[in-house]
């Protein structure tokens, strides 16, 4: 267990140190790839005028399955709340805050996507309904509350990441990250 610990310790330092311009490039890729999928299905049903069962976004027009896997969705959800907990460390003061509140945030969409998964393992759903339903979904339609959800998880990102490229001189010397390159002055 010691050693699965310190090799585990090991890796969040690489990813938060010499690494972590890197693994943030590649999370925020899929972040963007993910926030495109919902933002092209946003324009199949309001530009487009598709119904809704046929706005599957663009990987749901070759791969349909992909839109009502409660597993897939769960998994992004996942990999969205390790992806932020696991940076999270590189980030110092402003963005930090800002990472965090992203961090918080995705946590419950997380919760949300454990309700829908937990249901459509069980067939048993909430509120009555005859397919899963998040808490909010009682509220709101599917497709305007998962497009809140990415859009209030992704600008506290963006400004989280504002900052980071830009930090003061304090914050800087927090991080043990290379992402912040020093500004040329004039």
């Amino acid at each position: 267990m010691a050693t699965i610990a310190r090799n585990n310790q090991r890796s969040l330092s690489w990813i938060n140190g010499a690494g972590h311009r890197l693994v943030l490039g590649l999370f925020m890729f899929i972040v963007l790839a993910h926030w495109a999928e919902h933002l092209v299905q946003a324009a199949q049903i309001w530009i487009l005028h598709q119904p809704r069962p046929q706005a599957r976004g663009v990987l749901g027009q070759f791969y349909p399955w992909l839109v009502s896997s409660e597993i897939l969705h769960y998994g992004y959800a996942i990999v969205m709340l390790i992806g932020l907990f696991a940076l999270r460390n590189g980030f110092a003061g402003r963005a930090r805050t800002w990472w965090t509140v992203a961090l918080v945030i995705q946590f419950w969409h997380h919760i949300e996507h454990l309700l829908l998964l937990i249901q459509a393992q069980t067939h048993h759903f909430l509120f009555g309904a005859t397919v899963p339903t998040s808490i909010l979904q009682y509220f709101y339609p599917r497709v305007e509350l998962h497009l809140f959800y990415n859009t209030v998880v992704f600008i506290p990102m963006v400004v989280a990441m504002y900052f980071h490229l830009r930090p003061k001189d304090a914050e800087r010397e927090l991080t043990a990250c290379t992402c912040a390159r020093e500004l040329v002055r004039v």
